[in-house]
């Protein structure tokens, strides 16, 4: 049976051509936020090269520090995990393993990003 419908109404209901668009701008926007904070993470690093280990205490001891600290390692784990699953989605073609490694993606990159929250306020704080 001939389909006399149009390319464009046999399109509909397959999903929405901006549907990849919200992971485009979320990379976008953390690829942003990693450049300030890293560029505030390498000087902090390079203002404590000569320090020892009381100093760099001291810096993430400041709240406002313990905060970019935090707000670094958050952005860093975001952004690789979106890189991750775009990756995955291009070149991992079974089904079944795709859905295996996004879920192992998103759960390390999730637990890589509340260690280094824990760390830092475990250092902030004292603990």
């Amino acid at each position: 049976m001939n389909d006399l419908r149009t390319p464009l109404a046999r399109a509909h209901g397959l999903g929405t051509a901006r549907g990849g668009m919200r992971p485009w701008w979320l990379q976008r926007l953390t690829a942003v936020a990693l450049l300030l904070l890293g560029t505030w993470f390498v000087v902090s690093v390079l203002l404590l090269l000569r320090s020892g280990f009381i100093a760099a205490h001291l810096m993430l001891a400041d709240p406002l520090n313990a905060v970019l600290m935090i707000a670094f390692t958050t952005a860093l784990f975001w952004h690789a995990q979106i890189g991750m699953q775009v990756i995955i989605e291009d070149y991992v073609s079974t089904r079944w393993l795709e859905i295996v490694l996004q879920v192992l993606v998103l759960f390390l990159a999730a637990l890589g990003a509340l260690a280094s929250a824990v760390a830092v306020l475990r250092i902030a704080l004292g603990y």
